[in-house]
């Protein structure tokens, strides 16, 4: 046999004992978590922005399910997020004080943008685009408006401003029935 094969041969083997060996300690030593904190953190964004003020939505479900958060935890969900909570939780929700101003997206002010980059740590999704010294841009389909960039910028170039309905994101409000 030739030292290609053997090489070849050994690699393979030792590739499938290895996959073997894992695939048998992730079935005996699984860790089983809360099947409520998972649905609920399947249905918040997913963005892990941390306007909450914890490590991400699974944080925050988790934190929710617990009792240490109100279901008006996620600031990036808004009320309708905020009332699924409570219906899955069978609890009542006061949305008094909550202000849902619906969807939104960063801008970026040209005239003001120094390309320092800082605004790049701060946000969740990637979604804003430039270079050093170089203006800055936001793809409108990976934001998120989570606001993680504001703090971010020194100079107040990023903005908030309610997301613009197109054909393409505008449904129709569904029938009340009488």
């Amino acid at each position: 046999m030739s030292v290609t094969i053997i090489a070849l041969l050994s690699l393979t083997l030792l590739g499938l004992s290895l996959g073997l060996g894992l695939g048998y300690t992730a079935k005996v030593f699984v860790v089983e978590g809360n099947s409520l904190a998972t649905e609920l953190s399947d249905m918040m964004p997913g963005t892990n922005c941390g306007q909450c003020g914890l490590a991400g939505c699974t944080a925050a479900a988790e934190a929710v399910v617990e009792g240490r958060a109100p279901a008006t935890i996620c600031p990036g969900g808004g009320t309708a997020l905020a009332q699924s909570i409570a219906a899955k939780l069978g609890i009542t929700l006061d949305l008094g004080g909550l202000a849902d101003k619906g969807p939104m997206i960063a801008t970026v002010d040209e005239a003001i943008c120094i390309g320092c980059c800082k605004c790049l740590k701060g946000c969740a999704t990637d979604a804003i685009l430039g270079a050093s010294k170089q203006i800055h841009g936001v793809l409108r389909e990976a934001c998120t408006g989570c606001g993680g960039c504001l703090d971010e910028c020194p100079t107040g170039a990023i903005g908030l401003q309610p997301l613009p309905q197109t054909l393409k994101d505008w449904n129709w409000a569904k029938p009340v029935l009488a």
